[in-house]
């Protein structure tokens, strides 16, 4: 293990002796909220120093075997205890430099994942269709749960614009990777010529925040109009005006929700589905000014960003943040996305390693 690795760890001893004595003052203790984060932090330090005890344990259990060797009587015993203690060794650094790599607290959030038809016309709204369908079954395999929260839909199908609400664990850092651009190249229904057109969605994805975090609206640079909802619903659509439409007046960011007969639950989802889009647009900013100077290898998660290509007439995916190309088109449009999110994560999880070590 490199130098500077055991240095971060051996600080993180001191780090836990402070959080400690923290966690101690009844200052603190009043404060339910700091008390909670500094608890889950001493948990997470706590279980470093465990594992990093375990580490130079075996270290020393090492360097025992290796002098064994030296008695012939027990260099066999040696011999075994050294490919064992190594085989630990490597599985412990693994488990250490993973567990120093950053996590983001929002990765354990319910997500907000939008798609947007762009260009391509009618083709894009039925490749939005698409991706809808390809999402809602990976997000069943999963065991999450999804509720679309509002849905614009296109004359010849597919969608112009939906808005999913998925809640289980891990969802949003799972569904994070999919925020970008993403390129359809097949050929139209509606093409009598047979030629191949490129058509394009924009997914973004967002944490749900807290209620207790959710960013403070101000009602004055609130706009709220209630209209009656449309598409599928039996004998309730079109009665009432139940759907809400909310703009945020200072930037124009404008939600919506339409799926319950209450309008006041219906105002309720609105609001959140508009605070997150002001909390991704402030993540947004932020991460555009760090890109300035460091490109994300997995992405910045700008709507603009082309990050796949699905390619019919070749059969393949191509995710053009790792460079990789899967030749089973159809499996991942059936919802098998498991192996290309487990790449990123693992990309993204290398590139964090990379500059800790360079950092540290």
């Amino acid at each position: 293990m490199k130098t500077a690795l055991r240095e971060r760890f051996d600080r993180l001893a001191l780090r836990l002796a402070e959080l400690d004595q923290v966690l101690a003052d009844p200052a603190t203790l009043a404060d339910n909220r700091r008390w909670r984060e500094l608890a889950r932090e001493q948990a997470e330090v706590a279980e470093l120093q465990s594992r990093w005890a375990r580490y130079r344990c075996r270290e020393a259990d090492l360097q025992t075997a290796r002098d064994w060797l030296q008695d012939p009587a027990m260099a066999e015993m040696a011999s075994e205890e050294i490919a064992t203690a190594e085989a630990d060794l490597s599985r412990l650094e693994a488990e250490l430099q993973a567990a120093l790599l950053p996590r983001d607290p929002d990765d354990d959030r319910n997500a907000f994942l939008e798609i947007r038809a762009g260009t391509g016309g009618d083709e894009s709204a039925l490749f939005a269709g698409d991706l809808a369908r390809m999402y809602l079954r990976w997000c069943e395999r999963q065991g999450w749960r999804t509720e679309i929260l509002s849905e614009n839909g296109a004359e010849l199908g597919g969608y112009k614009e939906l808005v999913i609400r998925v809640s289980g664990p891990q969802a949003y850092g799972r569904l994070r990777f999919e925020s970008g651009g993403h390129r359809v190249q097949r050929v139209p229904a509606t093409e009598s010529q047979g030629r191949i057109h490129t058509s394009a969605c924009t997914v973004a994805v967002m944490p749900e925040p807290d209620q207790a975090e959710d960013i403070a609206l101000d009602p004055a640079e609130l706009r709220i109009d209630t209209f009656r909802a449309s598409g599928a619903g039996g004998q309730h659509v079109n009665k009432t005006d139940s759907a809400i439409r909310i703009t945020h007046l200072p930037t124009g960011l404008v939600a919506e929700c339409q799926d319950d007969r209450s309008q006041h639950r219906n105002k309720a989802k609105a609001m959140a589905v508009l605070a997150a889009r002001l909390r991704e647009k402030d993540r947004s900013e932020r991460a555009a000014a760090e890109a300035a100077t460091r490109k994300s290898l997995v992405g910045s998660g700008d709507r603009s960003d082309r990050i796949r290509t699905y390619n019919f007439p070749q059969g393949r995916v191509t995710d053009h943040r790792i460079n990789l190309t899967l030749y089973k088109l159809q499996s991942v449009l059936d919802g098998e996305l498991t192996e290309l999110v487990d790449m990123l994560q693992a990309a993204r999880a290398a590139e964090q390693l990379a500059e800790l070590e360079a950092g540290a």
